[in-house]
């Protein structure tokens, strides 16, 4: 009877650990998910405003080496992401398709001007950014007008802050919800060594003493949930990779290599957090309190 008990507690105890563990596991893929949402968010963003350009109305009957040299000098900028020239007979083209006749058969030549069109590296889409460049734009002896869509610039920088701050909220939402699960998975399993504590502090045990097993335990469990996380994690990608690859850039080895530095390092942190705090309020407990 004496050597069953202790092997009963000792499956018990293994039986917690491995919910724990599977538990912890859990919580880090929505983590992990929540962080491959804010990345590729951010992403988005960025995509949808290095779309924003400026249309650069250039003098007629332009060299074409002087067109070149234009592109040159605005492609060696630091706002500048591209530039793609259009001449009069492809502007034509594209004005006859999307208004369905040719319109310059009807007026007898071709009233368009040649034109560069400049997309914009994402950090230069903010509204007084563009009104400085598009002065800048003006300076070139080579371009005659400059134009923007002032009131979708207004409107997608407007969305991309709602859309960041809701995205910011919510995140901190989750991870103090995660952290209060998590916390509450390890409070079960130091509740089940509670008397253990109690019987190192009787014998004049010191805190730190106690907590060092015990810290050096939730590293392991943090670290192991973290990799089975990453693999749980990194398996439905690769398994879905199809119906996400307009969601998630899958080429970009920065992307998973970022995810799983974060869920390792959260799983660590919020494993460690919730030990020392658990046993923070069990080291305090008297022995009749210890059965409640």
């Amino acid at each position: 009877m004496k050597q069953q008990k202790p092997k009963r507690r000792r499956k018990r105890f293994l039986n917690l650990w491995g919910m724990s563990l599977i538990s912890i596991s859990l919580i880090l893929v929505m983590l992990g998910m929540l962080s491959l949402l804010l990345i590729h968010a951010r992403h988005l963003s960025e995509y949808v405003r290095e779309k924003i350009g400026f249309t650069l109305v250039l003098q007629d009957n332009l060299k074409t080496i002087e067109i070149v040299r234009l592109q040159k000098v605005l492609n060696a900028t630091d706002y500048v992401k591209s530039t793609q020239y259009i001449d009069k007979t492809t502007a034509a083209k594209a004005l006859t398709e999307e208004l369905g006749e040719d319109f310059t058969g009807f007026l007898g030549y071709n009233p368009l001007f040649a034109s560069l069109d400049v997309k914009l590296y994402a950090p230069y889409t903010a509204n007084d950014s563009l009104k400085i460049l598009e002065q800048q734009f003006l300076k070139y002896p080579q371009v005659t007008e400059v134009y923007y869509q002032k009131n979708l610039v207004t409107l997608i920088n407007k969305n991309a802050k709602k859309i960041s701050l809701l995205l910011l909220v919510l995140s901190a939402l989750l991870i103090f919800i995660f952290f209060g699960l998590i916390n509450n998975t390890i409070r079960v399993l130091i509740h089940s060594k509670r008397f253990i504590i109690n019987t190192m502090q009787m014998v004049g045990a010191e805190k730190g003493f106690i907590r060092k097993p015990f810290l050096k335990s939730s590293i392991i469990l943090g670290t192991i949930g973290a990799l089975i996380a990453n693999g749980i994690l990194f398996a439905g990608i690769y398994t879905y990779k199809k119906e996400l690859s307009g969601l998630i850039s899958l080429n970009d080895i920065h992307i998973p290599l970022l995810v799983s530095g974060i869920v390792l390092g959260l799983g660590i942190l919020l494993s460690f957090l919730s030990t020392w705090s658990a046993l923070n309020k069990f080291l305090r407990l008297k022995f009749d309190e210890l059965f409640y």
